[in-house]
């Protein structure tokens, strides 16, 4: 490998996990806002996500200039194509991010409604989750990437107990149907950070593996 497209790899990986570290901060503050019925979080999450949306857009760019200039192969080319999947999910989980904090800012305005008692598991499976899989990216740890995937099951249940537990609030209390709905699709958005925490960490396998384990259930458990 030549030194400039080390310089260029690790540059990308510097921005990557400048990317992924705001990606983090909305996530907690969205959660936050959401349990505490802070208004003034939540549109801090929202005004922050158009800063993301430019730092994703850079990071697309910096690896599509490095295959340009460089022509990689191998592995460095499986890092960049695992860098830029890896780019678009920290996006999305961003936007999921900006989706909570918007249900957050509709619940203030509801009557008060009590979290559901798997909510903090949920929130805490997801967020190491989603350091985890950065984890396993940095230290090129397929080991850690596989414990990742693993985790999703966890926070399946997770949201399936709450949305139960919704259910029944609703059925308890007709006044309750709209403050639960809105509870109902923050935990969706929530798991659904978890699905792209999970997609990182199979891009770290395929990275560090060379194979593609996405939908493939044996695959995922090779190094269990």
């Amino acid at each position: 490998m030549s030194k400039h497209l080390q310089r260029d790899l690790d540059n990308l990986q510097r921005d990557l996990l400048q990317l992924a570290a705001s990606v983090e901060d909305a996530l907690h503050k969205s959660i936050r806002s959401l349990q505490k019925r802070d208004v003034d979080l939540a549109e801090e999450v929202i005004r922050g996500d158009d800063q993301i949306d430019i730092d994703e857009n850079h990071v697309e760019e910096e690896c599509l200039k490095i295959l340009a200039l460089h022509q990689p192969v191998a592995i460095d080319l499986r890092r960049i194509a695992a860098a830029l999947k890896i780019n678009a999910e920290l996006e999305r989980m961003a936007d999921l991010a900006e989706d909570i904090a918007e249900r957050a800012e509709h619940l203030a305005t509801l009557p008060g409604v009590a979290m559901p008692a798997k909510l903090q598991r949920m929130t805490d499976l997801t967020t190491s989750m989603v350091r985890q899989s950065l984890d396993s990216f940095v230290h090129l740890d397929a080991r850690l990437a596989r414990t990742v995937c693993r985790l999703d099951d966890e926070v399946d249940r997770c949201n399936r107990d709450i949305i139960n537990e919704l259910i029944a609030a609703m059925k308890s209390s007709p006044d309750m149907v709209e403050p639960c709905m809105s509870l109902f699709s923050a935990t969706r958005h929530l798991e659904r950070i978890a699905d792209h925490a999970t997609n990182i960490a199979e891009d770290v396998v395929y990275l560090v593996e060379g194979e593609i384990i996405r939908h493939r259930p044996a695959a995922m458990e090779a190094s269990k």
